[in-house]
C-alpha cells in the first residue's frame, strides 16, 4: 500500500513539474512564416494545387494578429497587410498594390482568435496537424470614407482609405484559405 502511495505521488509530482516547467509558455509576440497548399476549383481548375505564403505575427496579450501576404507566384491576388483586432472587433485590409485600406467588422466565424491561431500554427509546425486545402470566398463592398480615425485604434490602416473596382486578397487565418474580394460601390 505504501508503495502505491509513493508511486502515485511520484506520478502527480512529475505531471506538475512537466506542466509548469517544460510546456512552452505563450510568448508576448510570435512570428510565423507559413505556407499552405490549396485547390481553387473555380478560377483555376486545371492548375492543380496552388501555394500561398504569408508571415503571421500574433500578439496574444494585446489580442490582435498581423498578417503579411506577399505577391503570390500564381497571380490573381494582391499583396496585403491584414490586422485582426479582437479588442475593437475590427479587421483592416491594407491593399499594398493600391495603397488603400479597408476596415470591416471582425468576422469571428472565419478568423481564429490569437491564442487559437498560435496553437494551430505551433501544431502545424510540429506536424501534428495539417490544414485543409479548400478555399472560402467572401465579398465586400467599400461604401464610405472613414472620417473619425480614432475609433480604429493605433495600428489599423494609418492614412489609407477608399476602394477602386474589385481586388482579391487570398490569405489564411484558420484551417482554410480565404479569398476576400473588395469592390467599390457603384
Amino acid at each position: 500500500m505504501g508503495l502505491l502511495v509513493l508511486l502515485l505521488g511520484l506520478v502527480f509530482a512529475s505531471m506538475y513539474v512537466y506542466r509548469y516547467f517544460f510546456i512552452t509558455q505563450l510568448p508576448r509576440e510570435s512570428v510565423f512564416h507559413c505556407g499552405v497548399l490549396y485547390e481553387d476549383s473555380l478560377y483555376s481548375p486545371f492548375k492543380g494545387q496552388l501555394e500561398l505564403h504569408e508571415d503571421v505575427k500574433i500578439y496574444i496579450e494585446e489580442n490582435y494578429e498581423q498578417i503579411n501576404v506577399p505577391v503570390p507566384q500564381f497571380g490573381g491576388s494582391d499583396p496585403a497587410d491584414i490586422i485582426h483586432d479582437f479588442q475593437r472587433g475590427l479587421t483592416a485590409y491594407h491593399d499594398i498594390t493600391l495603397d488603400k485600406c479597408y476596415v470591416i467588422e471582425l468576422n469571428t466565424t472565419i478568423v481564429m482568435p490569437p491564442r487559437n491561431l498560435w496553437e494551430l500554427l505551433v501544431n502545424v509546425k510540429k506536424g501534428t496537424y495539417l490544414p485543409q486545402t479548400y478555399i472560402i470566398q467572401e465579398e465586400m463592398i467599400a461604401t464610405e470614407h472613414v472620417s473619425d480615425m480614432e475609433q480604429l485604434g493605433s495600428f489599423l490602416c494609418i492614412s489609407r482609405r477608399e476602394a477602386g473596382n474589385c481586388h482579391r486578397i487570398r490569405h489564411f487565418e484558420n484551417t482554410f484559405v480565404v479569398e476576400t474580394v473588395i469592390c467599390q460601390k457603384s
